[in-house]
């Protein structure tokens, strides 16, 4: 109630987490520009990523060699309607690779990580080239890793 309270009426900001993930995973700290909303930190799995999809949290994130970037200020790009709206709130790296955009290279959030193994040289340096641009144009906000018994390889 007090949401609606202080939209209509404005009211004072609260330090609540907007995206209301809590938990040991997660913490609050870093700034993406703005004083009023923090980034979420913290280590992501598959299915805590996909929620950053533009979609269903206002934010998006991508993953991209475990690496996870706030590509928030990027929307027209990675977006709902943006070119590479697949990519949003998932692991880019396969795509990115392959100079793919397409929604069969991008991994479901129920599915084993990509290990990338399988990366020609040509797509690992196509790779390195989308990594440094990410690195230079969108701050890292956490680290990917599997969800214990979902995305971990059976050796």
């Amino acid at each position: 109630m007090s949401f609606i309270k202080n939209l209509l009426f404005g009211g004072v900001k609260t330090s609540e987490d907007p995206t209301g993930i809590t938990g040991d995973n997660f913490n609050n700290g870093g700034s993406n520009g703005t004083d009023d909303e923090p980034i979420v930190e913290g280590k992501f799995t598959p299915r805590t990523l996909s929620r950053f999809n533009g979609h269903d949290d206002e934010k998006i994130f991508i993953a991209i060699r475990g690496n996870v970037y706030d590509c928030t200020t990027g929307r027209q790009f990675y977006g709902p309607s943006g070119p590479y709206s697949n990519f949003a709130g998932h692991d880019a790296s396969r795509g990115l690779a392959l100079n793919s955009f397409e929604l069969e290279v991008v991994p479901d959030w129920d599915g084993p990580m990509d290990d990338l193994s399988d990366l020609t040289p040509q797509q690992l340096e196509s790779l390195d080239e989308w990594e440094q641009h990410f690195k230079n144009k969108y701050p890292v906000v956490g680290t990917l890793g599997p969800e214990q018994g979902v995305n971990e390889t059976v050796e």
